[in-house]
């Protein structure tokens, strides 16, 4: 199955990724000042080897028993159906519908304060850069990426969709996240851009659970969550109190409740400033 593949980072995978991001983020960086080995990096690598069989396992368990029981409810003639319609096409509806159930999902996880709890780990990424997209908590991911893949899995779209979606997922996750100053122009109304990802990231009261989309800007402007000024944030981060120590990382949730500083978009969210 397609999806079993697209958290796989092999050693040949990771060298090409760092031949690109890093030079990218040297030559048009969007904080100069940052360094390639920003604090924290080493515990982002540890993400980054540790976390794919983590999510992946996980995967298994909450896609594959919910595919089995969708399989009694939706006809094998939806799949033939969509199946029919040219590659390309595929292409487009499964990163439209995968991103749908992306934005509602991680909206869920800005929404419930036991959810946030494992997003959190994300938002305390203070340096932006392609490494910094690694550090998600597996529940975090295990459950957003459900949200996306059970829908296009669901529908039977083809393998070949689904690995060209895939494909532009993780390399666009790369670049939202990355420390690069790239103008998409027009586009970034359509697509996600390290600009829109970044208003995200930013520890700024306006900008707080904004920008929930994770490849098409635009699902945002329907959900009224759109927030893009013309300049970039000058601080990222969180006030919860996560730890930096990827193994206290994820225990970070289950241990005794904290009082959550940003989200639900109320006056909770004023308290993280």
């Amino acid at each position: 199955m397609s999806w079993q593949f697209s958290d796989l980072i092999d050693l040949k995978a990771l060298l090409v990724i760092a031949l690109i991001f890093i030079p990218l983020e040297a030559l048009i960086p969007h904080r100069h000042e940052q360094k390639t080995l920003r604090s924290h990096w080493l515990n982002d690598a540890f993400y980054m080897f540790f976390n794919g069989i983590l999510i992946k396992a996980g995967l298994l368990v909450v896609v594959g028993g919910a595919l089995i029981l969708i399989g009694y409810l939706i006809p094998d003639s939806v799949g033939q159906l969509v199946q029919s319609q040219p590659v390309w096409l595929q292409a487009i509806e499964v990163i439209v519908v995968a991103d749908i159930g992306f934005y509602l999902a991680h909206r869920a996880f800005h929404a419930f304060p036991f959810l946030w709890r494992f997003h959190a780990v994300h938002h305390s990424i203070e340096e932006m850069d392609w490494l910094a997209a690694h550090r998600v908590h597996p529940i975090d991911q295990v459950l957003t990426k459900s949200a996306s893949y059970l829908p296009i899995f669901a529908l039977g779209f083809s393998p070949a969709a689904i690995g060209i979606y895939v494909l532009i997922y993780q390399w666009q996750a790369l670049l939202i996240h990355s420390n690069v100053r790239i103008n998409f122009g027009p586009l970034r109304w359509i697509v996600a851009s390290p600009q829109f990802h970044h208003w995200h990231h930013a520890n700024e009261r306006q900008a707080y659970d904004k920008n929930f989309s994770g490849q098409l800007s635009f699902l945002d402007a329907i959900g009224g969550t759109l927030y893009m000024p013309d300049r970039m944030p000058s601080k990222y981060g969180t006030n919860d109190a996560v730890p930096t120590v990827y193994h206290e990382q994820l225990a970070y949730p289950f241990v005794a409740n904290r009082p959550r500083p940003k989200g639900l978009a109320s006056a909770v969210g004023d308290n993280k400033q």
